[in-house]
C-alpha cells in the first residue's frame, strides 16, 4: 500500500493578498545558559512573512532551530546563527526574524559585612533581530533597591532636635546621660521612610559588542544606587544597610540621574531607556522617574 503525502496546508496560496509584520510562537520553554547559570528560560520567535501570497510559514522549522540553543551559553554569536537559520529555512516567504528571550538570572550576592552569602533572580529580557541591516539586540534588566526619603530623613531630625531640647533644656549636659538617651526610644522619636524601588534597565548594544553585559549592566547598576537589596543577613548586616540607607538618601529623580550616569560608562550601549519606581510607604501611589539617552 502507497503511502500518501501528508498534506501541507501552509504551502497554499491564500486569497488575502497581504504581507504580515511577525508570525511565530509565543512562550516556548527553553532551557539555556546565561552568565554561568542555568536559566528555565521563555521564548517567542517568529518571522516577517512578506510574501503576501503565502498562506503562512514553517512555524515547526523555527522550533527545531531553537532546539539547538536548548542547554548551552545564551551569546550573541549563537542568537545570531540562530536567527540565520529561520531566515534560510525561510529564504522566500521572509526578510527579517527576530526572537524574545525572557527568564530571572540567580545571582549568589555576599552580605555587607558578615560571611553569609544569598540568592537573588534578576528578571531579564533579550530582543534580537536579524534583517537587511544586519543583528539588532536589545538587553532589559531589573533590580530592586532600598531607597531612603531624603525630605522625610530631614523631617525625622528636625523631630529629634526638638525632643532633645525638651529633655534637656536649661540644665547641663552629662555625657553618659546624653549616650543613653540617645539610644532610647525617647531620643530617637521618629525615622524617615525607606520603599523597596525597582529600576528597569534597557539597553540597545552596540553594533561591535561581542558578548552580553548582563553582569556588567547589573554590577555597575548596584554599584550607582549603593543600597541593593540584600539576601542573608545578620543582625552587623543589617545594621550596615541601616547605615548605608541612611548615608544615602534620595529620590527617584537622583536614582534615575545616578544609573543614567552609570549606563554611559558601558561601552556596549549605543542607546538606552531607563524607569526607576519608589513604592512609597507613605502614598498609595509610586514615585516614577523616567531617562533615555541617544533613544528613539
Amino acid at each position: 500500500m502507497n503511502e500518501q503525502p501528508l498534506p501541507d496546508i501552509a504551502a497554499q496560496a491564500t486569497h488575502h493578498d497581504l504581507p504580515l509584520q511577525w508570525v511565530g510562537m509565543a512562550g516556548i520553554a527553553l532551557p539555556i545558559r546565561l552568565a554561568g547559570a542555568a536559566v528555565t528560560a521563555s521564548v517567542d520567535i517568529g518571522v516577517s512573512l512578506d510574501d503576501a501570497g503565502a498562506r503562512g510559514i514553517h512555524m515547526s522549522r523555527l522550533y527545531l532551530a531553537l532546539q539547538h540553543l536548548a542547554g548551552k551559553p545564551l551569546t550573541l554569536a549563537a542568537l545570531q546563527h540562530l536567527l540565520d537559520d529561520c531566515l534560510s529555512s525561510h529564504h522566500e516567504l521572509s526578510d527579517s526574524a527576530s526572537l524574545t528571550v525572557r527568564g530571572a538570572l540567580p545571582l549568589q550576592r555576599p552580605a555587607l559585612v558578615s560571611q553569609l552569602s544569598g540568592w537573588k533572580h534578576y528578571p531579564f529580557e533579550i530582543h534580537a533581530r536579524q534583517d537587511g541591516r544586519g543583528l539588532h539586540t536589545e538587553l532589559q534588566v531589573e533590580l530592586d533597591y532600598s531607597s531612603t526619603c531624603p525630605c522625610s530623613a530631614a523631617l525625622a531630625r528636625q523631630l529629634i532636635q526638638q525632643r532633645f531640647a525638651e529633655s534637656f533644656a536649661q540644665q547641663p549636659l552629662d555625657y553618659l546621660e546624653v549616650l543613653d538617651w540617645l539610644g532610647s526610644t525617647q531620643g530617637i522619636v521618629a525615622t524617615p521612610h525607606s520603599q523597596r524601588s525597582t529600576a528597569t534597565l534597557r539597553l540597545r548594544l552596540a553594533p561591535d559588542c561581542a558578548e552580553l553585559p548582563l553582569l556588567a549592566l547589573i554590577d555597575g547598576a548596584e554599584r550607582a544606587l549603593g543600597t541593593p537589596v540584600q539576601t542573608a543577613v545578620k543582625r552587623a548586616d543589617e545594621q550596615a544597610f541601616a547605615l548605608a540607607n541612611g548615608q544615602n538618601l534620595m529620590f527617584c529623580e537622583d536614582a534615575a540621574r545616578r544609573l543614567h550616569r552609570a549606563l554611559r560608562q558601558l561601552p556596549q550601549a549605543s542607546a538606552f531607556c531607563l524607569k526607576v519606581v519608589h513604592a512609597e510607604s507613605l502614598h498609595a501611589h509610586d514615585a516614577v522617574a523616567e531617562s533615555r539617552w541617544n533613544w528613539s
